[in-house]
């Protein structure tokens, strides 16, 4: 398994988040051919890996 350094990443929450502590996800950029994601409510949590081009498909579909 790939570890990647992820200390000084600046994550970003999605801008459907209503800010009320609701269900939100983190992502952050600038790792290539990667997109970190983690649960905004837990910050020093575990981060899920996911390749940037399933990211992608997600980001489409979810946006349908």
């Amino acid at each position: 398994m790939r570890e990647y350094e992820l200390n000084h990443a600046r994550w970003r929450k999605s801008s459907y988040s209503d800010g009320n502590g609701g269900d939100c996800l983190e992502v952050t950029d600038g790792v290539p051919g990667i997109v970190p994601v983690r649960d905004s409510k837990v910050s020093g949590g575990p981060v899920i890996v996911v390749g940037a081009a399933a990211w992608s498909a997600f980001v489409r579909d979810v946006a349908g």
